[in-house]
């Protein structure tokens, strides 16, 4: 089982942040980074997915094999799709329980979840699709995504390392001018996240994990890089305290350049998320040394990532119903909180106890 480290750390945060979130009108989610800047824990949990990504392939002293980089990656886009499909059934069921318990027929309209009841055949061929998801159940299919097309990222790398990042912006740019994105299907629409464009977020976390690639250069160029970060935390404080966002019906063609849209991962979001990058880089190192416990905290979370996203997104839908019941107050808002890192925690060590079973 590897120790506590930088990547482990933020993921564990950006996990725990994303079950804050989950829980919409919950006290402390007035606290959380997506009401003091433009981007948000999903934005940081991507470009993390990238940077992981790059250690796995480089993590010896030569690259992995290229077939086996293509198994591993595609064995892993599996499981998640697997994953998908196990929550989202769950949660059909938890919404079903909270209607019938509470004599509540509302609640299976609840985070887009009505279409399982009200055309259940073309529903379930939808979540099969991943084309159709329920709130806050959305991510892990961009996941799937962007993991299943993670091997063109690692041969253009091999071809060219400046190739992967070529291609990515030139399909970023082509999306935000089209404004292409997958429909959903049986409930007409389209993705909350965007693929085409969350992608770039996935490579540049790739492409900047890599010591000897050519963004390598920017880490002697750490202390500049990092008071330009704080100036574009300081600006996305200002904007969201603020409330701001831009007038869609002012801006010039293409708009997606200019919006503060979360669905196409647009310009401004991605820059904030790398001024964050570049203050907070290292900062795990002040926390192993000061305040060990919640290093070790986050990481555990962060090393059995999609265990606990899944148990967290399903316990998150189950508090929606508690606090429906009980009232919001800081109170149960406290004991949600508490009981949700308690779960998420002991879903992590459970993970890793069977590790270290197997091991034995």
């Amino acid at each position: 089982m590897r120790g506590p480290n930088e990547i482990d750390f933020w993921r564990g945060f950006a996990l725990l942040t994303i079950f804050i979130d989950h829980v919409p009108g919950l006290f402390y989610e007035n606290y959380t980074m997506r009401h003091f800047g433009l981007s948000d824990a999903a934005e940081l949990f991507v470009f993390l997915a990238g940077w992981s990504m790059r250690l796995l392939m480089d993590n010896r002293k030569e690259p992995m094999p290229l077939p086996s980089a293509i198994m591993r990656l595609e064995t892993r886009a599996l499981t998640i799709f697997f994953a998908q499909l196990i929550i989202t059934q769950m949660a059909l069921a938890l919404t079903a329980a909270g209607a019938l318990w509470l004599e509540n027929p509302l609640f299976l309209e609840w985070n887009n979840a009505s279409a399982a009841f009200e055309a259940p055949i073309e529903t379930q061929v939808g979540i099969v699709l991943l084309s159709h998801q329920m709130g806050f159940f959305d991510i892990l299919p961009l996941y799937v995504v962007i993991i299943a097309g993670s091997p063109l990222c690692v041969i253009s790398d091999r071809i060219w390392k400046w190739l992967p990042l070529v291609l990515s912006l030139a399909l970023y740019a082509v999306i935000l001018v089209t404004g292409v994105n997958l429909p959903t299907w049986p409930v007409e629409g389209r993705w909350y996240f965007n693929p085409f464009a969350w992608q770039l977020v996935f490579v540049l976390g790739y492409m900047l994990a890599d010591a000897r690639g050519p963004l390598s250069a920017l880490r002697a160029h750490r202390t500049s890089l990092r008071w330009l970060g704080l100036l574009g935390v300081a600006a996305g404080v200002v904007l969201a305290v603020a409330d701001y966002s831009p007038d869609p019906v002012l801006l010039p063609e293409p708009k997606l350049f200019f919006m503060f849209d979360k669905t196409f991962a647009t310009p401004a979001r991605i820059l904030h998320l790398l001024a964050l990058v570049a203050l907070f880089n290292g900062a795990f190192a002040i926390v192993e040394e000061r305040i060990r416990p919640v290093a070790r905290f986050f990481s555990m979370l962060g090393r059995n990532s999609l265990h606990v996203f899944c148990i967290g997104s399903l316990f998150a839908l189950g508090s929606q119903f508690g606090r429906f019941m009980l009232g919001g107050s800081i109170l149960v808002d406290t004991m949600v909180l508490l009981m949700g890192i308690i779960t998420m925690v002991v879903t992590a060590w459970i993970v890793e106890w069977r590790v270290r079973s197997r091991a034995s």
